[in-house]
């Protein structure tokens, strides 16, 4: 079974902002596939279907952004998931907003909630959407920003680009991820 993990935080404050791509992303999975994400287990809200033809689950956890790695680890000893079937979806300020990039693997960067996956999972080789986010935040504190409300012009950027990150995990489970990078990449 694949998992496909959306980032993000819990509760109605958090509900739009930047930090909850993750989360928005497997909103819409969910939707373009008939799966409900509604079953509390794991500190995180599942739901299971068939999504390019694989076993999915998808998966919100419900602790903080800073403690995903929680509830990842329990769901992948639970489930047995090995890391090429373990997707991450998350929002990266490092990248410009509305911008996609999937990898392999790699480090965290600067996302917490990737850390603490990587954290608890002692492995940093499965596969990952990133979500650009990235923009002129002025004096804005990061966390702040992160937190915030998309803008009309960020909204604006950002919507195509879930829509793109949302059929880009399709494809890594219908063709695999090197068809993944090469066409939703950028």
């Amino acid at each position: 079974m694949y998992v496909v993990v959306g980032l993000g935080n819990p509760g109605k404050r958090y509900e739009y902002t930047k930090h909850n791509i993750g989360f928005i992303t497997v909103d819409r999975l969910a939707e373009q596939n008939g799966v409900r994400v509604n079953k509390l287990r794991h500190k995180a809200l599942t739901g299971e279907g068939v999504i390019g033809g694989k076993k999915t689950m998808l998966v919100k956890p419900q602790t903080y952004m800073n403690l995903s790695g929680e509830s990842v680890i329990s769901l992948v000893r639970y489930f047995d998931v090995r890391p090429e079937e373990l997707i991450l979806i998350y929002d990266d300020i490092d990248i410009p907003m509305g911008m996609l990039r999937i990898r392999r693997g790699g480090s965290a960067g600067t996302h917490n909630g990737m850390r603490s996956v990587i954290f608890h999972l002692r492995e940093d080789c499965f596969p990952r959407v990133r979500v650009g986010i990235g923009a002129d935040r002025g004096e804005i504190p990061l966390i702040d920003y992160v937190t915030s409300k998309f803008r009309k012009n960020e909204a604006e950027a950002v919507g195509p680009a879930i829509l793109r990150a949302a059929d880009a995990v399709e494809c890594i489970l219908s063709e695999g991820i090197d068809i993944a990078m090469t066409r939703y990449n950028g």
